[in-house]
């Protein structure tokens, strides 16, 4: 359901969230609701897989990496047969470059960390959606893929 707000000022484009754990999928629909994104969400690779394959077209997929059964690669890869032009997110408790390396190669656009801090998954779907360039972003890049781990919060003098 997309919040009253979204819908009397145009909710922005749909994305579908994969993610076993109830409380991450509601975090993430929080979020993205707030930025006005129409969400839709999966809880395994299975149940995303099939949302596709019964109409479901989200312009972006936010995708966790680790999941029960079919994890967040095969899923990613399953995906992108069904459509190649996909944009993918993976979001992962786990900073492990050769995962982030693997999803690249397998066609994600972008790699988030575990805890998801709003500010960088705003600008991960917004670059997925031709908002924003890549090379204005404030994180790491690893080839296409932008890794983005939580720093120190910033501190801001109001002298």
């Amino acid at each position: 359901m997309v919040p009253y707000s979204a819908r009397a000022h145009g909710a922005k484009a749909r994305i579908l969230v994969v993610d076993d754990s109830p409380a991450m999928l509601r975090y993430l629909r929080l979020i993205l609701e707030i930025d006005l994104y129409q969400v839709e969400t999966a809880s395994n690779g299975t149940d995303a897989l099939l949302r596709i394959r019964q109409g479901c077209s989200p312009a972006v997929v936010l995708l966790d990496l680790q999941m029960p059964g079919m994890d967040g690669l095969k899923t990613l890869q399953r995906l992108l047969k069904l459509q190649p032009d996909l944009n993918v997110i993976m979001c992962s408790g786990v900073d492990d470059p050769a995962k982030v390396r693997r999803a690249t190669l397998l066609g994600a656009k972008s790699y988030l960390t575990k805890p998801v801090q709003r500010l960088y998954l705003s600008a991960a779907v917004q670059r997925c959606l031709g908002s924003i360039p890549m090379e204005s972003a404030e994180t790491k890049s690893h080839g296409s893929v932008i890794a983005s781990t939580p720093g120190p919060p910033a501190r801001y003098n109001s002298n």
